[in-house]
């Protein structure tokens, strides 16, 4: 109903956000977001790459980064995997560990509507 409020993320401020939400990773994995820009995250060489179709995925993905959700983007097509699909479980482990407060959200959102 009020879509047009929903702030459009800029691939510069999406791979800032990549990195302050996933950047304390044990498992190193890659983003590659809608305009073919890769983000890298984690301690050497990313065994897996999830490519991020649109803004409007990445925000859902933002608004709640588990594995579940990046599961179900997967089951409908709104992002892909490239890699070794099962090291990626590594990523799925460490990824469950990740704590975005309310107040990391906020901020987050906030940082979204900045030009």
């Amino acid at each position: 109903m009020l879509g047009f409020l929903a702030p459009t993320p800029t691939p510069g401020r999406a791979a800032a956000i990549l990195r302050q939400i996933f950047g304390e990773l044990t498992a190193s994995v890659s983003f590659r977001l809608w305009d073919g820009q890769e983000v890298r995250v984690g301690p050497g060489a990313p065994v897996c790459t999830a490519v991020i179709k649109s803004p409007e995925t990445f925000l859902d993905l933002i608004r709640d980064p588990s594995p579940y959700n990046f599961a179900e983007a997967y089951v409908h097509s709104r992002i892909d995997f490239e890699g070794d699909l099962f090291q990626a479980m590594d990523v799925a482990n460490a990824v469950e560990n990740i704590r975005v407060t309310p107040g990391q959200k906020l901020k987050i959102l906030l940082s979204l509507w900045k030009r």
